[in-house]
């Protein structure tokens, strides 16, 4: 089940980053770096800190062809994305559901207090569409208005929730990301946000 999420979220990741990257009308090569990074940015941040070397994508190649196979399925079937905005979105938002669970498992798997776990969710799930929207000269989706890394950290905490009840692994896997995915087409749908700061002057 845990395999079968990454490789959803590793092609969600990279269509994301290939829808991105052709609104700002890249050349291939650069559509697809745009979709490689989006799609292993946070993994490898995430892989750096806890001192996991070589990178996971370095280590398993099966990575790597679903970055390729989603780039392909992305610039083939672009004109069925009528409406490019929504479809990012919701790639986007498939991604953010599962690598919160994959950040989250890698930190258990090291024996990390949850807390961290939660924040190395959050950096897997966010930090490749960081890396993605600086690339294009947007300004990141995490640090708008838009609830994004505040539904990975919710994820996180209802995760450890449900590891209290001692459920199945696999129950707990689709329960937290389908929360998340939930939380976020919610948060869109309803216009939920956090307040910006704005300075007195």
């Amino acid at each position: 089940m845990f395999s079968v999420l990454e490789i959803v979220g590793t092609m969600a990741f990279s269509m994301s980053g290939v829808l991105t990257a052709m609104e700002k009308k890249l050349d291939p090569f650069g559509v697809f770096i745009i979709a490689f990074v989006t799609a292993v940015g946070g993994g490898t941040l995430r892989d750096v800190l806890i001192g996991k070397t070589p990178v996971g994508w370095m280590m398993d190649l099966e990575y790597v062809y679903m970055i390729i196979i989603g780039f392909v399925l992305a610039v083939v079937f672009r004109k069925k994305f009528d409406k490019l905005r929504t479809s990012l979105f919701l790639f986007d938002t498939i991604g953010l559901g599962v690598y919160t669970l994959t950040g989250l498992r890698k930190g258990i798997e090291i024996g990390l207090h949850p807390i961290i776990c939660i924040a190395l969710g959050t950096i897997t799930a966010c930090f490749g569409g960081v890396i993605r929207d600086i690339l294009c000269n947007e300004i990141p989706v995490i640090f708008r208005k838009e609830i994004y890394a505040t539904i990975c950290i919710l994820g996180g905490i209802l995760f450890f929730m449900l590891k209290s009840f001692q459920l199945n692994d696999e129950i707990i896997y689709i329960t937290t990301v389908s929360i998340v995915i939930s939380i976020r087409l919610m948060a869109v749908k309803y216009k939920w946000h956090l307040p910006a700061l704005e300075s007195d002057k």
